[in-house]
C-alpha cells in the first residue's frame, strides 16, 4: 500500500483505532477533512485523499517537485507555456510537464525558452502527440542519475489529429530517491470506463517491463495526464449549476476515477489532493466558459489528474502543498492541472 504524509500528524493511538480492527501503518500520516472515521474508510478502499499544507520551506526538503499536466488540444501558445512555468515559482528542484494532444512543434524548446536560465531539460519522452519533460535547476544535474525512458501505445492517432492514446514515462534517481513519472492519455467518452481501466492496467504492467528484472523499483510513482474519467449519473445542466455556485465538491461522488478506484479496479495505493478546483473539461477555447457547441451535452469533468504513490518499503514522507487547475490559461478546451509535492527522507531508515 502506498503511503502519503503531510506535516500534520496524528498520534499512533489514533491511527491504531480502526472501525475494522486493523492496525494502520505507523508512517501513514496526513490531514483529512472529515476526521478519523472518514480517514479509515478512505485508507481501506480507493484513492487516498491528501490534505494541503500551504506553507513550503523549500530548504527543509530533499526534493521539491512541480508537476503539470495539460491537454493542449493541438494548439500551441508560448504565452500559455510561460504561464505554466511561472515567473515566481523557480525554487522547485524538478519541474515535470506532461502534455497531451501536442501539435507538431518543438514544445520542449519553447518550454526551455520559457524557463530561461533557471531550469534546463534533463529528460524527455515522446510518442507522437504525447510528451513528457523533466526540467531541473542547474544544481540538480549533479544529483541526477540512472535516467530511463519508456512508452506504451494503446491506440488512437497522433500527427495532425493529435489524439494518440497511451503513456510515456521517465524514471530517474535524484539524491538516491528513485522516481517514476508516467504521463498518459486514455480513451475518451463517458461510457468507456472499462476500456480506460484496461488501458491503465496494460500501461502499469508494460512500462519498463523489458528492463533488468533485478533493477530496483521506484520509491515514488507520479501518474499524470488526461485520464478521461468523467462525472456520471447527473445531467450536464445540474453539474454546471453546482459549479456556478461553487459546490463542485458535491460532484466527487459521481467521479468515475474515484468510483473505479474504490472498487479496486485501478490506482491501488495511490494518493490525490482534494478536488476543490472546477472540472477541467470541456471549455470553449479562449474562455473559461464551459462548452456551448453541439457537444455541450458533455458533462464537465475532472479528466485531468495528478496522482502519486509512495511504495511501502520507502522511508519517504510526502507533503502536498497545492493541487489546482490554472484557470487563466485559455488556449485549449482543457485547463492545466498543477501539483506541488515535497519529499523528505525519514531519518534512521535505509533506502
Amino acid at each position: 500500500m502506498g503511503n502519503c504524509s503531510c506535516s500534520k500528524a496524528w498520534s499512533q493511538e489514533e491511527w491504531n483505532k480502526s472501525r475494522h480492527g486493523k492496525k494502520l501503518p505507523s508512517n501513514l500520516l496526513w490531514p483529512i477533512e472529515n476526521g478519523p472515521e472518514e480517514t479509515h474508510r478512505e485508507i481501506r478502499e480507493g484513492i487516498q485523499r491528501v490534505g494541503i499544507e500551504d506553507f513550503c520551506n523549500f530548504s527543509s526538503s530533499v526534493l521539491c517537485l512541480c508537476i503539470v499536466t495539460w491537454n493542449m488540444n493541438g494548439k500551441v501558445s508560448y504565452e500559455d507555456l510561460v504561464e505554466i512555468v511561472g515567473t515566481n515559482d523557480r525554487d522547485y528542484d524538478l519541474f515535470v510537464v506532461g502534455l497531451q494532444e501536442v501539435s507538431r512543434c518543438n514544445v520542449g524548446l519553447l518550454l526551455q525558452t520559457a524557463f530561461g536560465e533557471s531550469h534546463s531539460l534533463l529528460a524527455e519522452a515522446t510518442m507522437e502527440s504525447l510528451h513528457l519533460y523533466v526540467f531541473g535547476t542547474k544544481n540538480s544535474k549533479a544529483s541526477i542519475k540512472d535516467i530511463r525512458v519508456d512508452k506504451h501505445d494503446v491506440g488512437g492517432f497522433g500527427g495532425l489529429i493529435g489524439r494518440k492514446k497511451g503513456a510515456v514515462a521517465i524514471a530517474l534517481n535524484y539524491k538516491d530517491i528513485r522516481l517514476m513519472f508516467i504521463s498518459c492519455h486514455l480513451s475518451a467518452h463517458e461510457h468507456n470506463v472499462e476500456e480506460r481501466n484496461s488501458q491503465y492496467r496494460r500501461i502499469s504492467k508494460s512500462i519498463f517491463s523489458d528492463e533488468n528484472p533485478y533493477s530496483r523499483t521506484p520509491q515514488i510513482i507520479v501518474w499524470l495526464g488526461d485520464l478521461n474519467y468523467r462525472i456520471q449519473g447527473i445531467d450536464t445542466l445540474s453539474v454546471r449549476s453546482l459549479i456556478q455556485e461553487n459546490f463542485q465538491k458535491q460532484l466527487t461522488s459521481k467521479d468515475q476515477l474515484l468510483q473505479e478506484a474504490e472498487k479496486g479496479q485501478i490506482f491501488h495505493g495511490f494518493c490525490e489532493g482534494a478536488l476543490k478546483f472546477k472540472p477541467t473539461y470541456k471549455y470553449n477555447v479562449g474562455t473559461s466558459n464551459y462548452d456551448t457547441s453541439y457537444k455541450q451535452e458533455r458533462v464537465p469533468s475532472w479528466t485531468d489528474r495528478i496522482l502519486f504513490k509512495i511504495e511501502s518499503f520507502a522511508n519517504i514522507s510526502v507533503t502536498l502543498h497545492s493541487y489546482e487547475s490554472i484557470d487563466s490559461i485559455k488556449g485549449s478546451d482543457h485547463k492545466p492541472v498543477r501539483a506541488h509535492l515535497c519529499l523528505k527522507v525519514n531519518n534512521g531508515d535505509e533506502m
